[in-house]
């Protein structure tokens, strides 16, 4: 595998420099600053190809930009309303630009409205630690009390729509405010920040789009791009969906092994791929992730190694972010079958046989805490994913397990 580190640009407070002294291969970046829909010129992606080149004292750092995350799918183009035609051509403009700078991996996702969810963003473990964490029942407090989503508390069963009514009633103005905040929360330096009237906006627009509907639009985007990326030799690879079921009354497409297959069946080209999120398939029950692997591996082009926990075994549940070895997935059996599919497209003579991952989230542990990081992106606690996992790889390498 080739270790991999996402960065947020120069506002990260995670350096180059931490990124070096963790040993890392590679960066996975993006444009966050640039607005959903408009085309990343060649001289923007020149200059955070340039922020990443050097350390802070302006010695040569070796690292290069290998993976695009994410090139955003703008929602009209999920909704197929506006000025979705002019942003589907602008997205194949930057990833045309992107591989003319010599990218190769691009991820994105088709989330509707919110990229990823979560109620807590500093939940304290009994160590001490801090990490991310999906409440299902203060979602629904959210969903039900906060933003008033017409129809929402059907949505829920009947314990879990008590028990949120109790939760909110208990919430002071400060912890409402926060709840709140935490479920919009966005990238650090991104152009766009949802308010709570963005957010309904948003899904007053997606009131036509059926689940039916969705997929069609997706595929339609498939159709257009993946033919270009196979041309230019770009690899794409769609992120899941995080959490990997429905909310918010809006319909999810790429939540499990059978959503993958039947997107990369939409458009059978190598270039239409995977990006396999060990942590956001993981929050299902359902979800094979080494199963996933061994089926799917073969359009695997990005990889995400993290683990969480669930509380229960619904479909639709609370869950928090574990560390990276001690989570329910078996991640011993997940690096073992990457490791495997890497042999066989060395065996096949592959280009791309060496498959780029990265240490996805991480708690916050020693001094990342109280450093105000990106959640779910702390320095020492990535570094420690990083090391576990590089662990395990080096050990499997040497006949433990494969």
């Amino acid at each position: 595998m080739r270790h991999t580190w996402r960065w947020f640009g120069p506002r990260d407070r995670v350096s180059i420099d931490d990124m070096m002294q963790a040993g890392v291969q590679g960066v996975v970046t993006a444009l966050h600053h640039v607005p959903t829909g408009a085309v990343w010129t060649p001289a923007e992606i020149a200059r955070r190809q340039a922020e990443i080149a050097v350390m802070t004292d302006g010695a040569p750092s070796g690292l290069r930009w290998e993976v695009v995350e994410s090139l955003p799918v703008s929602e009209s183009i999920k909704t197929q309303t506006g000025d979705w035609r002019a942003h589907i051509a602008n997205w194949i403009t930057s990833m045309r630009h992107l591989r003319d700078a010599g990218i190769e991996v691009l991820c994105y996702n088709f989330m509707p409205v919110l990229d990823w969810t979560r109620t807590d963003l500093a939940w304290r473990r009994p160590n001490g630690a801090r990490c991310m964490r999906f409440d299902f029942t203060d979602f629904a407090a959210f969903d039900i009390h906060i933003l008033q989503r017409r129809g929402a508390a059907e949505d829920f069963p009947e314990e879990i729509r008590d028990e949120a009514a109790r939760r909110f009633a208990a919430m002071d103005d400060a912890r409402r405010e926060q709840l709140a905040g935490n479920v919009v929360f966005g990238l650090p330096g991104a152009a766009e920040h949802f308010t709570l009237e963005d957010v309904r906006a948003l899904l007053d627009s997606y009131a036509p789009v059926t689940d039916a509907v969705l997929r069609r639009n997706f595929h339609d985007f498939l159709e257009q791009v993946a033919p270009v990326a196979q041309q230019i030799g770009m690899r794409l690879c769609c992120h899941p969906d995080d959490p990997p079921f429905p909310l918010l009354g809006l319909p999810r497409v790429m939540s499990t092994e059978a959503d993958y297959a039947e997107r990369m069946a939409a458009v059978d080209l190598p270039a239409n791929g995977i990006t396999l999120c060990s942590g956001s398939l993981g929050a299902r029950p359902d979800n094979d992730l080494p199963g996933m692997m061994e089926r799917l591996g073969e359009r695997v082009h990005f990889l995400h190694l993290r683990n969480v926990r669930r509380d229960s075994d619904a479909i639709r549940g609370s869950f928090f972010e574990d560390e990276h070895l001690a989570g329910q997935t078996d991640m011993v059996a997940l690096v073992a079958a990457v490791l495997r599919e890497e042999a066989r497209r060395r065996a096949a003579g592959r280009a791309d046989a060496t498959i780029p991952m990265r240490p996805d989230h991480g708690q916050d542990i020693l001094d990342d805490i109280g450093r105000g990081g990106q959640p779910g992106y702390p320095a020492i606690g990535r570094l420690k994913g990083l090391a576990e996992l590089r662990g395990v790889e080096m050990a499997l390498a040497h006949g433990a397990r494969v």
